[in-house]
């Protein structure tokens, strides 16, 4: 396994549709999505998609342990056990209901900076796993957010194009001031 460099937001691949995979099972594939997750954990992030990893390719790979907190996130934003690791291939997303939840979201490829981003609070997410079997899941909360997150890289979207109020594009340190202190 590897550690790939990270895209960073001005990059060419990260503005590209990326390209469906056929064949889930080619080893080019399994050596990739263990680059990815050795990156992503290495990165201390909650999901990579591989454009991020200068591949063109429709996967992402995400997590949401019970165990990992970032500073500055309200604890409605707090990482949940409903998404363990998990590698979707050729993911489709589904919008169960129409209403909108804000959140901080923060991106690998745009390091040091975190945006308010309102996103469908609930969704489904329909792919295919690395073992070529399909995945379905229903997903709501930051569970539902890091999904929308990822597989908007698969079709050249940052998080900053999402936003609806772009004084709310913040650096990291400087989240204290818009959280309040019942949320951290």
């Amino acid at each position: 396994m590897t550690i790939r460099k990270i895209a960073r937001m001005g990059h060419p691949v990260l503005s590209l549709r990326a390209a469906p995979i056929a064949d889930p099972a080619q080893p080019e594939l399994r050596r990739l999505v263990e680059d990815m997750i050795e990156t992503m954990v290495d990165a201390s992030g909650a999901g990579l998609a591989a454009p991020q990893v200068h591949e063109s390719l429709r996967v992402v790979v995400f997590q949401a342990p019970a165990s990992r907190s970032d500073p500055g996130l309200a604890q409605s934003e707090a990482f949940d056990h409903t998404a363990p690791l998990t590698v979707l291939i050729n993911p489709f997303i589904e919008v169960m209901d129409q209403s909108r939840e804000g959140g901080w979201e923060g991106c690998l490829s745009v390091p040091g900076l975190r945006g308010w981003v309102e996103r469908p609070a609930h969704i489904r997410y329909r792919g295919i796993g690395l073992d070529g079997k399909p995945i379905e899941r229903i997903a709501r909360g930051f569970h539902a957010r890091v999904v929308q997150h990822e597989c908007d890289h698969l079709d050249g979207i940052l998080y900053p194009q999402r936003m609806n109020d772009l004084t709310k594009l913040i650096f990291e340190s400087e989240i204290k001031h818009w959280i309040q202190p019942d949320e951290g």
